[in-house]
């Protein structure tokens, strides 16, 4: 497989956070997860230097911007086995990829409009042998199944998400957190929250990982039942 792409000249960059970073975080994770997170970085090099779904400056910042910032979600909460679970709008296949090889138990729907962004999920989902994930380019108003929870990152205004989601969401919790959205995002979410009118959880990720690039990522949890 393609080796990621080498920095240019004149960009000097933060070196990049190894995969051994995530062992450290999640320390219970099974030889074959290991082995899928370690692989990650290999096939999304191959794949995006052919269709890009990653910045080509952040690729080899891949564990630390996208893997790690995606699992950001399964520090707040753990998905009990049989969870179902949409990624709304996952671009190149966060959060839903990390937290499928974190959750193998756990059924994930990961759907985008853009046909090409799928194909690449697609392929690293086939890569890496997730059985649990079914990767499919449809708009969210398309689609009819119900979940316990809706993950997504950096798509939408919460108000927008609320809209877009609150009739897919299913009635009965069996989760530590009711049913309803897990949203990453950055920076100051006060306003946003005061638009959408709806009751909800901050998770700062810097009490989850140290690293400066999470000192403004956030974790927004709103219950819908």
């Amino acid at each position: 497989m393609a080796q990621p792409p080498l920095q240019e000249e004149g960009t000097p960059q933060a070196p990049a956070l190894p995969v051994q970073r995530i062992f450290e975080y999640f320390p219970d994770l099974s030889p074959a997860q290991q082995q899928q997170f370690t692989a990650l970085m290999a096939v999304y090099a191959e794949w995006n230097a052919q269709i890009n779904v990653v910045s080509r400056k952040d690729i080899g910042a891949l564990y630390e911007k996208h893997v790690l910032h995606s699992l950001g979600i399964a520090k707040a909460i753990q998905f009990v086995p049989g969870t179902r679970v949409l990624d709304l709008g996952t671009g190149g296949g966060f959060p839903g990829i990390p937290l499928a090889i974190m959750f193998p138990e756990c059924h994930f729907h990961l759907t985008d409009s853009i046909g090409k962004k799928i194909k690449v999920v697609q392929e690293v989902v086939q890569a890496l042998g997730l059985s649990n994930v079914v990767a499919e380019q449809i708009r969210t108003e398309k689609v009819k199944q119900r979940y316990d929870f809706v993950v997504t990152r950096a798509v939408a205004r919460m108000n927008k998400l609320y809209q877009w989601t609150r009739y897919k969401v299913l009635p009965d919790s069996k989760n530590s957190l009711y049913n309803g959205i897990l949203a990453l995002k950055g920076g100051t979410v006060d306003e946003e929250m005061q638009e959408a009118g709806l009751n909800y959880q901050e998770f700062d990720l810097s009490q989850f990982f140290t690293e400066p690039f999470f000192e403004t990522k956030k974790l927004i949890y709103v219950p819908l039942v």
